[in-house]
């Protein structure tokens, strides 16, 4: 556990408070003077996850670049990341302007490919249909 912790970059207090379990349980489970129960276990893994704005400002330039390749431009977020409320149980929700040549099937595969870069949960939106004053257009910030 220890180790998952590490690599997550949390210190026991963190994830603590990610998790909702007490700071000397973590220690005792790390230490081997306490077993977790499968469910525990569970919910500590969960907590290790990355917030998607932590994992969007790691790989924000990689995002960007993987977005060009499809097509894809002016990369926008919006919901919890863009007013910075974002969980562990979050998603990230991006904007895009497609070129015109690009169809469903490449913003799909885009979708795919920025989970996999990124680690959590991602929902993109083309801003083609959107009309100016949609409520998706006027939270949007830049990526």
């Amino acid at each position: 556990m220890r180790e998952s912790r590490e690599r997550a970059g949390l210190s026991q207090a963190q994830l603590a408070a990610r998790s909702g379990v007490a700071q000397p349980n973590i220690a005792a489970y790390e230490s081997g003077r306490r077993h977790p129960s499968a469910a525990m276990v569970d919910r500590l893994q969960a907590a290790m996850r990355p917030l998607p704005r932590e994992a969007l400002e790691r790989h924000r330039d990689e995002l960007k670049d993987l977005a060009s390749e499809f097509g894809l431009s002016n990369i926008r977020v919006f919901g919890s990341v863009g007013q910075g409320t974002d969980t562990t149980e979050s998603d990230l929700d991006i904007l895009v302007t497609r070129s015109p040549n690009i169809g469903l099937l490449a913003i799909a595969e885009f979708t795919i490919a920025a989970e996999e870069l990124l680690g959590v949960p991602v929902d993109v939106v083309t801003d083609g249909g959107l009309p100016m004053d949609h409520p998706i257009r006027q939270s949007a910030v830049a990526a």
